[in-house]
């Protein structure tokens, strides 16, 4: 296969699997040297096995890293720093890609960038939606999901220390209701603490988990 028969066969997806070239009567030994070649000459990056995307200067349209993260596993949805750094609910820069998922606990560095997986379980898989990332679409925790599981992963989350930390910002953007009703289907003590504290900071009222 010629490379200019790829770069039409792609189009204008970002990334693309393997499996697009072996449809029909070619030979996969064949596809899958092609596309080993292509890597090493720099002109396709290799996502992972299957997953790849054109390189500069070929590519029409440059991945998103969200995108690439729902591709690299598929049952996930961006969330925790991330998607609060997304939504500017935080003001640090964040530089590694975080997304929740049913499989297995993992971390890739890839061309496009570092991307870490955290488990959950299926009942938890909820609270995300598609966004529109300027012509590219993945699955984004919602503001008040990606806090919980933020909170609900990292040991010690809960307490009134640690939310200080993150330094919450344009707070307004979170649904205090969405935030109980998703805290509560964690059913959980750690989130329904966690849930109150932050409608605590939200209010700007003082107080401490002992009292709860």
């Amino acid at each position: 296969m010629e490379f200019n028969l790829l770069l039409k066969l792609v189009g204008d997806d970002p990334v693309f699997e393997s499996s697009l070239l072996l449809a029909g009567n070619v030979d996969p030994g064949a596809v899958r040297l092609q596309l080993s070649r292509w890597v090493k000459s720099g002109r396709i990056y290799q996502l992972r096995r299957g997953l790849y995307c054109i390189a500069p200067p070929y590519q029409k349209v440059q991945p998103h890293p969200f995108l690439v993260a729902n591709r690299l596993q598929r049952a996930s949805y961006v969330s925790l720093q991330s998607a609060l750094a997304y939504y500017d609910l935080i003001p640090e820069t964040v530089y590694i890609t975080t997304s929740v998922s049913t499989g297995r606990p993992e971390q890739l560095e890839t061309p496009s960038g570092t991307f870490l997986f955290r488990h959950i379980k299926t009942d938890l898989l909820f609270g995300y939606q598609m966004v529109d990332l300027g012509g590219q679409n993945a699955l984004v925790a919602s503001p008040e999901k990606a806090l919980l599981d933020l909170i609900y992963l990292h040991p010690g989350a809960d307490s009134a220390a640690y939310l200080e930390e993150l330094r919450l910002q344009n707070t307004g953007r979170l649904d205090t209701g969405l935030l109980k009703e998703f805290s509560e289907n964690f059913s959980t003590p750690k989130l329904r603490r966690a849930y109150r504290e932050i409608s605590r900071t939200l209010t700007g009222e003082t107080g401490g988990f002992e009292d709860l």
